[in-house]
């Protein structure tokens, strides 16, 4: 199965706890451990060590989608061709991501201290720094990029899918989701993908502003860039990732593997069709470096 739940996920036993997670104006239950960030003084879920029970391995040659598929044939397709994927180039692929994309470090730096937020989809957890007055419960559905990603210290880091996340729902004040949605096969499925993302989000009430969702996709148009993509072009694509590694041959220093990853390719104003069709409102967007973004929040309620 493509999602993972707490029962997918075989965690260290002595580090798993039952505890109350409360802050100002929230009373939740959570399993984790509870502690006190030195910056914002809020209680917050610290790291669980754990881990995929049975990893799957690498499937066959990858194939473009043709039409619908069904909802098992689309998590499927997902598992062998963005899941296992990230968790075989998971050093390499962290080795190349170390620079916050600038308009992804002024969302974050503009966020009040002491605000807690979700980085989903958090790569190598690059982002996790940025702010450190804010605290971030981060996810990845790799395993390997999660514990990368765990060394930064004190965010809280665990492994969940971006449709079954493990959160409760109108309680951060803000997300990032940076070069993820993208990955889901289907409308449906990336519209809830959107859809669970806005529902982590503290919604307003009494005339105070709710929490915004920052959201990144590659985009379509990208004619000028040295994919060569532009409006009109196949949406659905696979990108090939060579990995470069030590060889075992001693006779040869390095050797090669290619993966090909999925992708489907946003074009201009898709995005925000997906955002309003999964219950939100968007309060900005736009294109930088081959990418659409925009920035949501929940709907109002009438």
């Amino acid at each position: 199965m493509l999602c993972t739940t707490f029962r997918d996920i075989e965690t260290t036993p002595q580090h798993v706890t039952d505890l109350a997670f409360k802050g100002p104006e929230r009373d939740l239950n959570a399993t984790a451990d509870t502690f006190t960030s030195a910056q914002s003084h809020h209680p917050v879920i610290s790291a669980l060590p754990i881990r995929l029970r049975n990893p799957p391995v690498l499937g066959p040659s990858p194939v473009y989608l043709k039409g619908a598929m069904e909802s098992s044939d689309a998590e499927r397709y997902e598992e062998l061709y963005v899941h296992n994927v990230y968790q075989e180039i998971a050093d390499h692929f962290s080795s190349t991501r170390y620079k916050p994309w600038p308009i992804v470090e002024r969302f974050l730096k503009e966020q009040p201290p002491g605000s807690i937020g979700l980085d989903i989809g958090c790569g190598n957890g690059k982002y996790l720094p940025v702010n450190s007055n804010v605290f971030i419960v981060a996810s990845d559905r790799s395993e390997a990029l999660a514990r990368i990603s765990s060394r930064h210290y004190p965010h809280s880091v665990i492994v969940a899918d971006n449709l079954n996340l493990p959160h409760p729902d109108g309680f951060f004040d803000f997300a990032i989701s940076i070069a993820v949605v993208h990955h889901l096969s289907t409308p449906e499925r990336r519209v809830k993908a959107v859809q669970s993302i806005l529902q982590t989000l503290r919604p307003s009430r009494n005339g105070q502003e709710g929490g915004k969702a920052l959201i990144y996709v590659w985009a379509l148009e990208q004619k000028t860039s040295r994919r060569g993509w532009d409006a009109g072009d196949d949406q659905d694509v696979m990108v090939p990732w060579v990995r470069q590694k030590k060889s075992v041959d001693a006779q040869s220093e390095e050797s090669t593997k290619t993966f090909h990853r999925y992708y489907h390719l946003y074009q201009s104003q898709e995005l925000e069709r997906d955002i309003v069709a999964a219950g939100g409102d968007v309060l900005d967007h736009g294109y930088e470096k081959d990418n659409w973004w925009a920035i949501a929040s929940l709907k109002p309620l009438d």
